[in-house]
């Protein structure tokens, strides 16, 4: 059976502000750890002992007051979005209540290593999973959305010859490298490897990788908007390729003023952070469309 239209379409409006607020909850994290603001509240979960803290808040303790306001309601959105997909399991995508259930538990984690980025004092291995958790929430969030999405249906017979072999899969190994790409970003950003590399010459095997798996991952990304258009992929798969494309572009050339500008300006190196996260986004919706996960219960 399917879920009434009304139905549907709450969930996905709600996965889709959920996905939005995650991004964003990515992209408050960047600009807390470039602005050097991890520890502006002191104690956790509260911020100077107070739930707002008035009397000391300046930018710093704002970025990491709202950064953990957004968690806060990020975590209470996945919790409705987990109790209202088992409520509906009958009349949604089977994957959909397993996704929602993963997010949560997913969050659980997160909200605890956010705990110890503050109570061990930004440990550079703490910082790093808490991003990796935050990122795999993004694309955890995409899959899910896209499962929402009354538009998703199997690609018609006629494409079988265009999307065969490797290009089914093409998307979702794009989504690991720029994946593992973000992660190892984050590694260099929590350990300060960059401006260590740059200024004194030490530890640049950390920023050498991180090029060359850049490298990499704009390769498997520019290839799919160049299929897109070669094999006529449908509109929808193209927009996705192209956006991707776009994104991956730009991210490169964010990393590389970032670099010619030696870390000096924060907006580029948060820009990189969130442009990282849109991408993932966006090659987990292109890999779902072109590898669909069983849509009905």
């Amino acid at each position: 059976m399917a879920l009434p239209p009304f139905q549907r379409s709450r969930l996905l409006v709600l996965s889709t502000h959920l996905l939005v607020a995650l991004v964003a909850l990515v992209t408050v994290g960047g600009a807390t750890r470039v602005m050097e603001a991890g520890l502006s509240c002191p104690d956790w979960p509260l911020c100077y002992g107070s739930v707002l803290p008035a009397a000391e808040m300046t930018v710093r303790v704002f970025l990491e007051w709202f950064h953990r306001l957004d968690a806060a309601l990020v975590s209470l959105g996945l919790l409705l979005m987990a109790v209202l997909s088992w409520g509906q399991r009958r009349y949604v995508p089977a994957t959909v209540p397993a996704l929602a259930t993963t997010a949560v538990l997913l969050v659980v984690v997160q909200v605890a290593l956010g705990a110890l980025t503050v109570t061990r004092l930004l440990r550079f291995d703490i910082v790093t999973a808490h991003l990796a958790t935050g990122l795999l929430l993004v694309a955890l969030l995409s899959l899910l959305r896209q499962q929402l999405r009354p538009t998703l249906r199997p690609l018609p017979p006629d494409m079988d010859g265009a999307l065969t072999g490797p290009w089914r899969w093409w998307p979702a190994l794009a989504a690991l490298l720029v994946y593992i790409q973000c992660v190892l970003g984050g590694l260099l950003a929590s350990q300060w490897a960059t401006g260590r590399c740059l200024q004194l010459l030490q530890g640049c095997h950390w920023l050498t990788a991180h090029r060359l798996l850049a490298g990499a991952a704009l390769v498997a990304v520019v290839a799919l908007p160049i299929q897109a258009v070669v094999a006529a992929w449908p509109g929808p798969l193209q927009r996705l390729a192209f956006t991707a494309g776009l994104l991956v572009l730009l991210q490169a050339g964010l990393g590389a003023l970032t670099l010619h500008l030696s870390l000096s300006q924060p907006l580029v190196t948060i820009g990189h952070q969130l442009g990282a996260a849109l991408l993932l986004s966006v090659l987990t919706s292109l890999a779902v469309l072109l590898r669909p996960l069983p849509s009905s219960p």
